[in-house]
């Protein structure tokens, strides 16, 4: 009779095991983000916008491409690289063009010092940047 029992019991033991595993591997990108950081983090680029100063839109790009990486980089995204993080997360974006053309942006200004970079794609590579938080649950 106690045959049985013990059986059972091992056998709960194992599925509760499993069932962790599983659990810890499905949560593996849902950790949380700490909100109000990533909110006072974006208010700041938002507020470093200056239409009339070029350095500042680049400055905005630039921090926003980071602030986006460093999210992807708490959330365990695979890769050592942003463009790689990306290429890891595929299918995982509202507007995964836009993503990636803001972070190609992001790219020029960081490569090539004479960069034509206007306000109009400023605010688009900051709309794309601005979604990827929110799809990560930054925002």
């Amino acid at each position: 009779m106690t045959e049985p029992i013990i059986f059972l019991v091992a056998a709960g033991l194992i599925g509760l095991l499993i069932l962790g595993f599983v659990v810890v591997l499905s949560r593996r990108n849902h950790k949380s983000l700490d909100v109000v950081y990533y909110r006072k983090r974006w208010q700041t680029i938002e507020d470093s916008i200056d239409k009339t100063n070029l350095p500042s839109l680049a400055l905005a790009v630039l921090n926003a491409d980071k602030l986006v990486d460093q999210a992807m980089q708490q959330k365990n995204y695979k890769g050592t690289t942003m463009g790689e993080r990306l290429k890891s997360s595929k299918g995982q974006w509202t507007n995964e063009n836009a993503l990636w053309t803001a972070h190609k942006i992001r790219n020029k200004i960081a490569h090539e010092p004479e960069a034509n970079l206007t306000y109009d794609l400023t605010k688009q590579a900051l709309a794309a940047f601005r979604q990827a938080l929110k799809d990560l649950g930054a925002l």
